[in-house]
């Protein structure tokens, strides 16, 4: 077994995380929560879900599914070349997913936060990793695994280190007001609850990775993040970080690899770029963040714009989660984004989704409202969010 050392880390980052390559393609996760549609009140089980998909066979569109443990479905699309093809792609899976549910009176929900799961959280993957998350997280952890859902867009890491530098500080940059535009998980004032939760983890392993350098900001972020937990026996939080368990010379490339799956920033590069910031979205409205994120980053155009409008609220992520477009400087920086970004759509082939941009532009970001905004903010006062997870 080979023993991983300091230049071994940054080539991994450098050739793996950071892979260029020419642009273009374009893929997303979804994440559901599910309903029994004559029980609400019911708990829909893995186990329930498992048999239902068993049955429906694998998604026309090649999606594969997992499962969290409170019990939400993730569909994770395979890259397509254009947004328009991922949107096609991953909307036959998602109706494939639904009617089978259906067939057994159950309901996808797209929402950012089930309030019953933050309530009383149902965990139903006792597996090792997660098992060991539990652990190293806490009470916390436990409401971000089985009360959460988010909408995560893929795109290509860049063409060249150039590009990519380009890509990946935009991608921050526009991380609040993505927060802002598409929170639908009010809860306690706040109306993304969801990224209020991420916020309070672990800030080694969920805070942006700070540093314009790509390369050198994630591989000092996760060397500097502490390890979750050791696959061999699975054992949770072994008390060091990645630099210190390299400094004795024990981990190997599939050490570091596996590591890099248990940071969780919004902006994560795995060979791609993935956006994790934005709450899970229900019909019709899901393909939105993917057509706006794609128009924003693939269009020279509409990216010179994005940069210039995100950049005053480029640390706004508390003021994004809590106050969303009511911010005035966000809803700013929201309503020249979804300009550009309908500008754009038609200069990348996707005309055809300009339509329900428009139709989202016009009914929360113009008013400088987003989907919590449609339900009360106070509609579960007096049950606190888990400890560490409040403003």
């Amino acid at each position: 077994m080979t023993r991983l050392t300091l230049d071994d880390v940054y080539e991994h980052i450098s050739g793996v995380c950071f892979k260029t390559g020419p642009p273009g393609q374009v893929g997303a996760e979804t994440e559901w929560f599910v309903a029994d549609r004559q029980v609400p009140e019911r708990r829909v089980t893995i186990g329930r879900l498992r048999t239902v998909m068993e049955t429906a066979g694998p998604p026309p569109a090649g999606s594969r599914i997992t499962y969290e443990p409170g019990g939400q479905l993730e569909l994770s699309s395979l890259p397509q070349r254009g947004v328009v093809t991922a949107q096609a792609a991953l909307a036959a899976d998602i109706a494939h997913v639904g009617q089978h549910l259906a067939r057994d009176g159950l309901a996808l929900e797209g929402r950012g936060a089930d309030p019953r799961n933050l309530r009383d959280p149902f965990f139903q993957l006792d597996e090792g990793r997660y098992r060991c998350m539990r652990e190293y997280f806490g009470e916390a952890g436990l409401a971000m695994m089985c009360a959460t859902a988010s909408l995560q867009v893929c795109l290509d890491i860049g063409a060249d280190d150039k590009d990519a530098t380009r890509r990946w500080r935009l991608a921050h940059a526009l991380g609040p007001v993505l927060v802002a535009a598409f929170a639908n998980s009010p809860w306690n004032g706040s109306r993304s609850v969801r990224q209020v939760i991420w916020e309070g983890l672990d800030r080694g392993r969920t805070a942006p990775v700070v540093g314009d350098d790509p390369v050198a900001a994630w591989a000092k972020y996760a060397l500097d993040a502490r390890v979750m937990l050791l696959r061999q026996g699975w054992v949770p939080n072994p008390g060091m970080t990645f630099r210190e368990w390299l400094a004795d010379g024990r981990p190997d490339a599939d050490d570091l690899a596996y590591h890099l799956t248990t940071l969780f920033p919004p902006v994560r590069p795995q060979g791609w770029l993935e956006l994790r910031m934005i709450d899970a979205l229900p019909e019709p409205y899901w393909p939105v963040p993917i057509a706006v994120v794609t128009a924003l980053i693939e269009d020279p155009v509409a990216a010179d714009i994005a940069a210039e409008a995100a950049e005053p609220v480029a640390d706004r992520w508390c003021e994004a989660a809590r106050d969303a477009l009511t911010d005035p400087a966000l809803a700013r920086a929201a309503r020249r984004c979804f300009e550009a970004a309908l500008d754009a759509l038609p200069r990348l082939g996707a005309e055809a989704l300009v339509p329900l941009v428009t139709d989202y532009a016009d009914r929360f970001v113009a008013r400088g409202r987003c989907p919590a905004d449609e339900r009360p903010l106070d509609e579960d006062a007096g049950t606190r969010v888990p400890a560490g997870k409040e403003e």
